[in-house]
C-alpha cells in the first residue's frame, strides 16, 4: 500500500488522509512525516502537529533525530508543538530537555530551543508534583 504522503505543504487532504491511519502503518514513514512540520505556517503542519502530539512516547526515537540535527528552528518546533502538549513524549526526552536547558549551543539559546526545553521540564516537575 503507497501511504499518502503530502505532495507539497499545501496538500491537507493527504495529510488527513495519513492521520486517519494506524501507527504501524504510518511508523516507517515516521522521519519524512516530521519533516512535514518543519514550517508552522504549512497548512499540512496544521493538520499533523495536533496528530504528531498524540502519538506519546513511541514518537521519541524520531524526534531525538530532530533535536540531534542542525536546524533549530525546526528543534524550537517540535518542542513547542509535539513535545510540550505530550508529558509521555516529554518524560521519554528527559536526557535531551535537560541537555538543552544545562549546556545549549549558541544557536539553541539564540533560537528559544533552551528556553522551551526550561518550560517542558517545568511543566512535567508541576505535574508530577
Amino acid at each position: 500500500m503507497r501511504l499518502p504522503l503530502p505532495r507539497d505543504k499545501h496538500d491537507t487532504q493527504n495529510a488527513h488522509a495519513l492521520v486517519a491511519l494506524r501507527w504501524e502503518e504510518l511508523q516507517p514513514l515516521m522521519p519524512h512525516i516530521l519533516e512535514w512540520v518543519q514550517d508552522a505556517n504549512w497548512p499540512v503542519a496544521a493538520v499533523l502537529l495536533p496528530y504528531l502530539a498524540g502519538i506519546g512516547p513511541r514518537l521519541a526515537p524520531y524526534v531525538q533525530t530532530v533535536l540531534a540535527g542542525d536546524d533549530e528552528p525546526w528543534k524550537y518546533l517540535v518542542l513547542q508543538r509535539i513535545v510540550r502538549p505530550s508529558p509521555g513524549l516529554a518524560f521519554a526526552l528527559d536526557g535531551e530537555l535537560r541537555r538543552f536547558a544545562r549546556a545549549p549551543t549558541l544557536a539553541e539559546l539564540e533560537e528559544g530551543v533552551a528556553e522551551a526545553a526550561r518550560e517542558i521540564l517545568r511543566d512535567s516537575a508541576a505535574g508530577a508534583a
